[in-house]
């Protein structure tokens, strides 16, 4: 097997890792209200996911949508894919995991709406959150891109 093709479960193995310890940080701090530690991890690595989680209940007032709805499917399908040896279901699963992705970033934007069109800054988290953002956009964009390569390169072999 192709190691450009093992590399695209790179992004949806991301996403779901994060998407799983934030839900596991969520979880631990219900029985522990009062540790330190666990509100830095819940509001500043994972801000994200709370952010994103008051625009999807808006939808989906489920608890652990995030991760039972969106990134374990994903996930899923990046397994299958991988363990079928099939192109498809692991494209199709790059692909998800970079627009849910792409939703987490423009979920940190403020959510008032501006009635301008300019080409304004994108607010982004800092600190401890900046780096879990980093890690999971740049890893579901690089799988984006090595699934996009591999599809060009199969095209290419045809012709």
């Amino acid at each position: 097997m192709n190691r450009l093709f093992k590399l695209q479960f790179l992004g949806p193995l991301a996403l779901f890792v994060a998407t799983l310890c934030a839900e596991l940080a969520a979880r631990a701090l219900e029985y522990a209200p009062s540790s330190e530690f666990l509100w830095f991890v819940n509001l500043r690595m994972f801000g994200i996911f709370q952010r994103s989680y008051g625009i999807l209940s808006e939808f989906v007032a489920i608890d652990g949508f995030q991760l039972f709805g969106i990134a374990l499917p994903i996930f899923v399908l990046a397994c299958f894919g991988l363990a079928a040896k099939s192109k498809l279901p692991l494209a199709l699963a790059t692909h998800l995991s970079a627009a849910y992705a792409a939703f987490l970033l423009l979920s940190w934007q403020p959510g008032v709406p501006t009635t301008q069109a300019s080409l304004g800054g994108i607010a982004v988290p800092s600190g401890a959150g900046l780096y879990v953002l980093t890690g999971i956009l740049g890893s579901c964009l690089l799988s984006f891109a090595i699934s996009h390569l591999h599809y060009l390169r199969a095209v290419h072999e045809e012709f």
